[in-house]
């Protein structure tokens, strides 16, 4: 790994954080995570030397090495850079905080030159792979953009992965607040895991009505 980067992250680590972060990611081991919060990597990130050089040092040891990567990624504003880079990225991920904290800024200038990666990771084996193109056709896909389409490739994804179909279930959730009378249709081509937490987390968003929340009620199984 960068030397450099190691020893600015230790300089930046709150011990205490970094077990109650530790606790947020239990699918990887605790001794990866060195203790740095979030806006601090977002600063050291921005301000980042060399990036070239860091980007090309796959895969990483330590989370906060990905957040870092993730965050560098998400400031490109070359979309055909970045778009390889973030394939590059995409088989190191090892966990929801690194996988939905990449947000390429330049993806939602070239939602259409977007689509055909989205339907290529959407199928991919790669447990974030496939939660990162959900969260990509949740973040750019639903309101006006909103077509049957991309709810189908979101419904059809069948997987025992927690993270996978939580995903699934915040995509849904999202998509009955922004695209009621559309999305509603779908709850029951779902799993009954995914379409409780589905319904679950629909009625705790105050995007949702009282009248509809009355009506989600009485479809969770």
């Amino acid at each position: 790994m960068n030397d450099k980067v190691y020893f600015d992250l230790l300089d930046m680590r709150d011990e205490k954080f970094a077990k109650f972060n530790a606790g947020l990611i239990p699918n990887i081991d605790a001794k990866r995570v060195i203790g740095v919060k979030t806006p601090i990597l977002r600063k050291y990130a921005k301000n980042f030397s060399n990036a070239d050089e860091f980007l090309c040092e796959l895969p990483h040891f330590y989370f906060e090495e990905n957040q870092i990567h993730a965050f560098i990624l998400s400031g490109i504003n070359d979309f055909d850079k970045c778009v390889i880079l973030v394939e590059s990225f995409l088989p190191y991920i090892d966990n929801w905080a690194t996988c939905d904290q990449l947000i390429p800024r330049v993806f939602a200038k070239n939602t259409d030159r977007l689509k055909p990666y989205i339907y290529k990771w959407i199928k991919s084996k790669h447990v974030f792979t496939v939660r990162f193109a959900i969260g990509l056709l949740m973040r750019y896909y639903l309101k006006d953009a909103f077509h049957n389409e991309y709810v189908d490739m979101v419904a059809n994804v069948h997987s025992d992965e927690y993270y996978i179909n939580m995903m699934r279930a915040w995509y849904f959730a999202t998509a009955l607040a922004t695209n009621w009378d559309d999305a509603i249709l779908y709850l029951n081509k779902l799993d009954d895991w995914t379409r409780n937490k589905t319904i679950q987390k629909a009625i705790e968003s105050y995007r949702i009505t009282d009248a509809q929340k009355k009506i989600l009620r009485k479809l969770k199984k």
